[in-house]
């Protein structure tokens, strides 16, 4: 494992990054969810999933050890892509879960010609009704109000920061009482998954949080127009995820050439045990 590695843009920002698996593996970038960063992919279990792949995981800006900027997400595209040149990575395949899907699909709008094969699970999308349908209450209102009332999120994110900083463990016990869905519940007993979040949560937020609060506001000010994206995009949607609700069905939904894969009885924590399935997919489509 290669856990901390820096690039720096062109805008004079720098990009941290881990990698994991075959440095002379098959590319693909994997971007965590909110919270998260570069570390997560080195701690989930199976890690690094498949042989002859080379995991490439930057923190996205505001989490971990890469700089926040404004529009983040609409200038994530050109990040990316100087991310690979420094790698020497002509093509790539890309996933994300959660907060990560948006930025897959702003490099799937802007950057096509770079990608092989993308895929996203249980993504955030537009503020919309028939996206947030499914959702949880609190999640509904806080993508609703979260641009009018930013510099509170960014308060409350100083204080989980602060929290997550200096009891780590606590923090990852005190997920399991958040509103879930009984299959999440499940999956946050376990002993290896509460720990993942245990180290993972203080490097996430060690910007104190800039870049979860900013990932807030993305779905009511959304600004990737999903009919123009063109590329192939693989789109996992567990039906019982109660944290984004249906919005990775909108996402297919709206989407040209988008492959909706449903999965009964599961909830937004199921990618944790099935990174390898997910990987599979992504890269036989590399083969075809």
């Amino acid at each position: 494992m290669n856990a901390k590695n820096f690039v720096q843009l062109s805008d004079n920002k720098k990009l941290c990054y881990a990698q994991y698996g075959d440095p002379d593996g098959k590319p693909i970038f994997l971007l965590h969810g909110n919270p998260g960063s570069r570390l997560s992919w080195g701690l989930i279990p199976g890690s690094p999933f498949l042989p002859d792949i080379r995991i490439i995981a930057p923190d996205r800006p505001g989490y971990g050890s890469t700089d926040f900027k404004p529009n983040a997400l609409v200038r994530w595209p050109k990040d990316m892509s100087e991310l690979a040149d420094h790698l020497d990575i002509d093509r790539f395949s890309l996933f994300a879960p959660s907060g990560g899907g948006p930025y897959v699909l702003a490099c799937a709008w802007k950057i096509p010609n770079r990608l092989n094969s993308t895929g996203i699970f249980g993504s955030v999308g537009p503020n919309v009704p028939e996206a947030t349908h499914g959702a949880i209450k609190s999640l509904k209102v806080l993508w609703r109000i979260s641009n009018y009332v930013l510099p509170l999120i960014k308060l409350q994110m100083k204080i989980t920061a602060r929290y997550a900083r200096k009891h780590p463990r606590k923090l990852a016990e005190k997920m399991k009482e958040l509103e879930l869905s009984e299959y999440d519940k499940r999956i946050f007993e376990r002993e290896e998954i509460k720990s993942i979040f245990a180290i993972d949560f203080p490097v996430a937020y060690q910007q104190d949080g800039i870049g979860s609060a900013y990932d807030t506001t993305i779905p009511a000010k959304w600004p990737i127009p999903l009919d123009k994206i063109k590329s192939k995009i693989y789109v996992w949607h567990a039906e019982q995820d109660i944290l984004v609700g249906n919005m990775s069905m909108y996402i297919a939904d709206k989407l040209p050439n988008a492959e909706l894969i449903s999965l009964p009885g599961v909830g937004h924590l199921w990618i944790l045990d099935h990174m390898k399935e997910v990987l599979e997919k992504l890269m036989i489509e590399i083969q075809l």
